[in-house]
């Protein structure tokens, strides 16, 4: 199954968002190589970077249901480069 890095930046205007922010991403776990949180107290925000490897439509239905939460707002970039998953899992 060919697959695609991509970076999900995500950012979260709501701590209370936090709780369903937590349960996509762990559906989502067996796809994701890293994740990094940044809270930005200064401004009452918290900034996600998340660096996937995943079919493109799943990746664009995590970052599409991320975008439907509450005060969240997501954007993804793509590599342009596909691969073949090696692992068997997909």
């Amino acid at each position: 199954m060919e697959t695609r890095i991509a970076v999900v930046s995500i950012i979260v205007e709501n701590m209370d968002s936090a709780i369903k922010i937590n349960d996509i991403l762990h559906s989502y776990g067996k796809y994701i190589i890293g994740r990094m949180g940044i809270p930005y107290h200064k401004r009452d925000i918290s900034i996600i970077s998340l660096v996937m490897e995943a079919p493109a439509d799943v990746i664009s239905a995590l970052s599409g249901k991320l975008g439907m939460v509450h005060d969240v707002t997501s954007k993804t970039v793509f590599s342009k480069k596909y691969t073949d998953s090696d692992d068997g899992d997909d």
